[in-house]
Order: structure tokens, then sequence, then C-alpha cells
């Protein structure tokens, strides 16, 4: 996926040709030119690719297809809570209010650090 094209899109760069020019290996060009180029990608992908997974086990244990009890997870107290909605709605509220909180959080922080690790952003006119 993500990564392979971002790695792929690095191959043909200058900067890879200055490092085998210069006798670097295949394990330092990888370090110290691609991985160090890709890494801002990488870490802007995961903040979005974590909540997409949070959301995914919230919904499958949900459904009572994740983590079985006596493990508590979000999506196995949201349905456990509905069961006793009108008693008690605060269990399932305050879980999916924890949920749709963290999912915002992770998403927020994608956007904030998308913004400033990437050096295109930064050039100021």
């Amino acid at each position: 996926g993500g990564t392979h094209g971002l790695v792929v899109g690095l191959r043909q760069k200058e900067f890879l040709d200055a490092g085998r020019a210069i006798g670097a290996g295949d394990a330092r060009l990888m370090v110290r030119y691609v991985l160090v180029n890709i890494a801002p990608s990488l870490i802007v992908y995961s903040t979005f690719s974590i909540p997409f997974a949070i959301l995914l086990e919230a919904g499958l244990s949900f459904l009572g297809l994740g983590v079985q009890p006596p493990t508590p997870t979000w999506g196995s107290i949201i349905s456990q809570g509905k069961d006793v909605l009108f008693q008690a709605p605060w269990i399932a509220n305050i879980a999916g209010g924890v949920i749709m909180i963290t999912v915002l959080a992770f998403n927020l922080l994608g956007e904030v650090l998308g913004d400033r690790l990437d050096p295109r952003a930064n050039v100021r006119v």
C-alpha cells in the first residue's frame, strides 16, 4: 500500500544517485535517505490508521465478534449498555463518547502532524 508507493516515488530521486555515487550501500541508503524521507508520511498515516482500527474493533465487539468477555472493550460496553439504555443511558453514552473523542483526537493529531511535518507546507513566500 502506502509505504510501497512512497518508496517507489523516491527511487528516482537525485539524492539516492548521490548516495550511490559516494559508495553508500543499500542498507545505508535505506536508513539515511529513504526512511528519513518517508518517516513523516508514515507517522501521519499511522495517526489516521489508528482511529480506523479503534472503530473496527469497537464495531466487531459490539456485534459480539471481537474480543470476548470478560475483557472489556468499548464496543462490548456499548453492546451491554444498549440492553439497559432506558434505565442507565450513561453506560452506552459514555463509551460511545469516549470512542468519538479518541477517534477525533487521533484525526486532529494527524492533521497537525501533517501540517508540521510536510516540508512543502512550511515554505514561506
